[in-house]
């Protein structure tokens, strides 16, 4: 990982990734969220004042280094215990099997390496009783906009640690052994429509 991901990049992301909109995004798909908690693709803990009460403790996982001491600032002035975590979500999570009751990734999917691998560990990780939830941007479902998307995905990926604008969330998802429990898929108000095509889901294991 280079100076500019390490450097620039969380900088940049902390400030891209607050706008109203997205915000409010944030609050609903966190609402629902309790007990110990998984989030993958911590970043600099944006997610980190809007988990409601029933939140008992946090562990935040994230592979930028550079991400890591404003995401223990923001965890630091948190109302639940938590800890940050260094490493990847495509790899194997030094976490047991069945050990929290909600995993929670936020805009991630799109930049993991092996989108496969990670939500299977999602799936490993997460209580059979327990809850995914997801709030995530990819493959809009209309021909125009894919277009586009494909055309733009090398430069974006380039741009912004490995973002990528093609990916089928509800699918991948779904492959996964996840059932979409609630489901609302729309065109992120503010957004261009090459980025904005967004998943805000509650899912559990089939």
């Amino acid at each position: 990982m280079g100076w500019y991901e390490r450097r620039v990049l969380p900088v940049l992301l902390d400030k891209m990734m607050t706008g109203e909109e997205t915000v409010r995004l944030r609050k609903d798909a966190l609402a629902q969220a309790r007990g110990r908690v998984l989030e993958i693709g911590f970043g600099t803990g944006l997610n980190v004042p809007h988990y409601p009460p029933a939140v008992t403790h946090l562990v935040g996982v994230d592979p930028n280094s550079g991400m890591e001491k404003l995401a223990r600032q923001r965890l630091g002035g948190a109302r639940m215990s938590g800890e940050f975590v260094l490493g990847r979500g495509d790899s194997r999570l030094p976490f047991d099997d069945s050990s929290f009751d909600t995993v929670v990734t936020t805009f991630v999917l799109c930049t993991v390496g092996d989108v496969g691998r990670a939500l299977s560990e999602i799936w490993r990780v997460v209580k059979p009783e327990g809850q995914y939830l997801l709030l995530e941007h990819g493959l809009a479902p209309d021909a125009g906009v894919q277009r586009w998307q494909q055309r733009l995905n090398r430069f974006n990926r380039l741009m912004l640690g490995g973002c990528n604008l093609n990916r089928p969330i509800a699918k991948l998802v779904g492959n996964a052994g996840f059932t979409l429990h609630t489901s609302n898929e729309f065109f992120q108000s503010g957004a261009p429509k090459f980025a904005g095509w967004t998943t805000s889901a509650t899912a559990r294991r089939q």
